[in-house]
């Protein structure tokens, strides 16, 4: 899979979301919806008012805070959160025997279970776990991305093991136990009264070929997840677990698989961990997405969110709910390694901002840089920073191949100015060959095509022997960029040593006229006069 595989969504392709990884991507992905509409957008940092009464003082780094408005009406969100739902909301889906007791409350089928605090021993949850049957499920109640999950644990004896590895090893005294249900397990993503995304979440795995071992095939495996803007960040590991999984099923990382024969490295299906995410929304029955809306309904203050759920392998129309998330992760479903993209974001922000819905703002065609938002944040030089306007109007735009002596810094700035003047958007870039590639893209087509009037002006700094014109097709990223290779670094930082020299020499020069005036006789004669006036300073205050 790659950056240009049809089944990505065109207006999210691995160019534009290239800055935005794990949580980053779901928030950059939001934000860059309600943007191409229309919508003034704002990035802020953790301290803001607003978010505080959001609870997301937990916010670890800049790139998850962002605000659109429309108008006097403005929205707040954290990751794909947004402020219609409600904190309330989010208590009772961090808590997951709360989430259970809410959604049994209302009708909701959820598996058997109880949980037990720290000061519940061992033995009374064995004896649960047999009073309800095997198999079961162990999992601890804080837990997330399945770390600490134990599922299908069929004994007394295993649930023993598992009891002390979860308390002992990894010191989850608070835990649930709950009837294990065989079948397929799957995220729904809700937007108010629709099932808006599904896929099937699948436990870590590999494709044998007969030739490679499966360490070999975890590489190949890692190598197709790297270009996947969702999966580049989810590599699957061989740590612990792993290899305590292949152990259990008696294979070895050297054991070579027969052609067609799929090897699971784990029992949970978390894409975090490697899981792959595999598009089922128009697989899945009505009753289970019935059951997702519902559950998504049975909350208070809920109104858009994800759903886990688990459908029983004898009977596809009918799920338990698992867990709620309202504030998901939707990479999995912007970018599944089978079937189709869902268009999450579009979902919320129609949900948000009704108005814009059906808009077509340069929707394949722009997008801002993600890391000029986050620079001014992280360095704590800005509380917020707005993003320039999407433009509105139908885009145009051209790319020039530039031959001749044009691969100077300073024309290349020269072109920028070109540019920002024609409000004009697009990049200048060294070739290897030594020519040079531009592109420009604006609303108005006659600025477009009278950019090539000025890249042939700077005679000083430029010869330019031949233009190729061409229309360019690709997204363009707002404001002008001039692309750096390893050669112009070089002069970039040949031009900042000069400036810095110059600025250096210009304070020696000041300071050394400053020492001559403190020695003139004109500083000296007028001593008294200055020692008189900081004394009266000094009385008045």
């Amino acid at each position: 899979m790659d950056e240009n595989n049809t089944e990505w969504l065109p207006h999210l392709s691995g160019q534009i979301v290239a800055a935005a990884h794990g949580n980053l991507l779901d928030a950059y992905a939001v934000s860059l919806e309600g943007w191409r509409r229309g919508l003034k957008l704002r990035w802020h940092v953790k301290d803001s008012e607003k978010f505080k009464e959001m609870r997301t003082w937990f916010v670890d780094r800049p790139g998850q805070l962002f605000s659109l408005s429309s108008g006097e009406k403005t929205h707040y969100f954290f990751r794909t959160r947004g402020d219609l739902v409600s904190n309330e909301a989010v208590d009772i889906g961090r808590d997951k025997e709360q989430t259970k007791q809410v959604l049994k409350e209302q009708g909701v089928p959820v598996p058997e279970g109880k949980q037990f605090t720290e000061d519940v021993d061992n033995e009374k949850i064995i004896e649960f776990a047999s009073h309800i049957g095997y198999p079961v499920v162990l999992k601890p109640t804080d837990g997330s991305f399945g770390r600490g999950v134990m599922s299908n644990i069929t004994s007394e004896g295993e649930l023993r093991y598992s009891l002390e590895y979860l308390r002992g090893e990894l010191d989850y005294q608070d835990v649930i136990v709950e009837h294990y249900i065989p079948g397929p397990e799957y995220r729904l993503y809700v937007v108010g009264d629709e099932v808006v995304g599904a896929m099937n979440r699948i436990p870590p795995n590999v494709m044998g070929d007969g030739v490679n071992d499966i360490k070999a095939l975890i590489e190949i495996k890692n190598e197709e997840r790297s270009l996947n803007p969702r999966l580049v960040s989810c590599p699957i590991e061989m740590n612990q677990d792993v290899m305590e999984y292949m152990g259990r099923k008696g294979y070895t990382a050297d054991m070579v698989p027969e052609k067609g024969e799929q090897i699971f490295l784990s029992d949970k299906s978390n894409i975090s961990l490697g899981g792959d995410p595999v598009d089922v929304l128009d697989e899945l029955h009505p009753d289970i997405k019935a059951i997702a809306v519902n559950a998504i309904k049975a909350v208070p203050g809920l109104v858009h969110g994800a759903v886990d759920l688990i459908t029983h392998e004898d009977n596809k129309r009918n799920g338990y709910v698992i867990e709620l998330n309202p504030t998901a992760q939707i990479g999995g479903l912007l970018y599944p390694m089978k079937g189709k993209p869902r268009d999450i974001p579009a979902a919320i922000i129609d949900y948000y901002f009704p108005e814009t819905k059906g808009m077509e703002l340069n929707k394949t065609k722009t997008y801002f840089d993600f890391q000029d938002v986050l620079d001014p944040l992280q360095a704590r030089d800005a509380v917020a920073v707005t993003v320039t306007p999407s433009p509105k109007d139908e885009i145009f735009a051209k790319k020039y191949i530039v031959s001749g002596d044009v691969q100077d810094i300073g024309y290349h700035r020269g072109l920028r100015k070109q540019a920002f003047e024609r409000e004009l958007h697009g990049f200048v870039m060294n070739r290897d060959d030594g020519d040079i590639e531009i592109v420009v893209a604006g609303t108005d087509p006659e600025m477009v095509d009278d950019f090539k009037n000025g890249i042939w002006e700077d005679e000083e700094r430029a010869q330019v022997i031949e233009i190729q014109e061409e229309v360019y097709e690709d997204p363009i990223k707002v404001g002008f960029e001039i692309k750096a290779d390893l050669k112009t670094q070089i002069e970039e930082l040949k031009v900042f040593r000069q400036e810095l020299e110059v600025t250096e020499h210009a304070m020696k020069k000041a300071e050394l006229q400053r020492r001559k005036f403190h020695k003139s006789l004109s500083w000296k004669a007028t001593k008294p006069i200055r020692m008189a006036g900081a004394v009266v300073k000094k009385i008045k205050s």
